[in-house]
């Protein structure tokens, strides 16, 4: 594997998948978490571990984060103890959270006051692509950037594509998000019709999965919904956060938002419930709910 020595950022839900690739893949890596004991785990594995996002760019030529929101990647990037302290000129930030287009546009500027180079490059596929190393990487930024970073994200994710400048690869993750959102409303509603109907769902999956209704959402999504295993791949809450993202865009632009903001008030009801840390395929419950039908066995 190359020389450089590759720092990572956040390891939540996402996070931990992708830097266990990266250590698997041979790259020396160093790690911090809000949490420390987070980072026990890839130590344990080979990981060397840093008292701070600053120590981590120290030590590294490229730096990866992930992280929940906009004002968390800012504190981590460009706060007191952030990565603009510690690294070096030349070196490359690599931000795989989702925020807003105009956020990481503001960091890559911030960034280059000290000649430090930044790729935006959220993901896509869940917790399972993060640990299987199969995710969706839209990447914004200088294309000389990406084929920098490319060996990287070949060990993360078996879909990577460089969408644009910076913030384009934020955008296309709304676009992501809307998709992902809207097939989880539509098979959420055909569960909801399967068991009204008193269908058998496993064969009823079977039957549909391999034609023009399928989607990776169905195949992923729709067996945990029917088991009543309603674990995150990606949270409610997070996808909530994602969605403000996407309605805050449509509203900038002066676009409609119709099945998006239908979604998204779904979702707060499931969190006002109490239900926020509970995988965005527990959409279904908000149906359910409003039905009186309960999907499963």
């Amino acid at each position: 594997m190359g020389t450089e020595r590759i720092g990572f950022i956040g390891l939540g839900i996402m996070g931990r998948g992708m830097s266990r690739n990266l250590l698997d893949a041979g790259f020396e890596v160093t790690v911090w978490n809000r949490t420390p004991e987070r980072t026990d785990e890839l130590v344990a594995a080979g990981a060397a571990r840093a008292g701070s996002p600053a120590g981590v760019a120290a030590v590294s030529d490229i730096v990866v984060a992930c992280v929940s929101d906009t004002p968390d990647v800012v504190q981590v990037l460009t706060g007191d103890d952030g990565v603009i302290h510690g690294a070096a000129r030349g070196s490359l930030v690599i931000d795989c959270s989702t925020v807003s287009p105009d956020a990481t546009r503001m960091i890559a500027a911030r960034l280059a006051e000290r000649s430090v180079e930044m790729l935006d490059a959220p993901v896509s596929g869940g917790s399972e692509g993060a640990a299987h190393g199969t995710l969706s990487i839209m990447v914004g930024g200088p294309a000389e950037q990406f084929e920098r970073a490319r060996p990287l994200f070949d060990a993360m994710g078996s879909a990577v594509t460089h969408v644009g400048d910076h913030g384009a690869g934020q955008a296309v993750k709304l676009v992501n998000q809307i998709l992902v959102v809207h097939n989880m409303l539509g098979v959420s509603e055909a569960l909801l019709l399967a068991a009204a109907e008193g269908l058998d769902l496993q064969r009823t999956l079977d039957a549909v999965s391999g034609g023009a209704a399928g989607s990776w959402m169905l195949s992923n999504r729709a067996p945990q919904v029917i088991n009543r295993d309603w674990s995150p791949g990606f949270t409610i809450d997070l996808q909530q956060k994602d969605l403000r993202l996407v309605l805050e865009a449509f509203e900038r632009l002066r676009l409609p938002a119709v099945g998006t903001s239908l979604v998204a008030q779904l979702y707060a009801t499931l969190q006002r419930r109490g239900l926020g840390a509970e995988g965005n395929h527990a959409l279904a419950k908000a149906l359910e709910h409003l039905a009186g039908v309960e999907i499963g066995r």
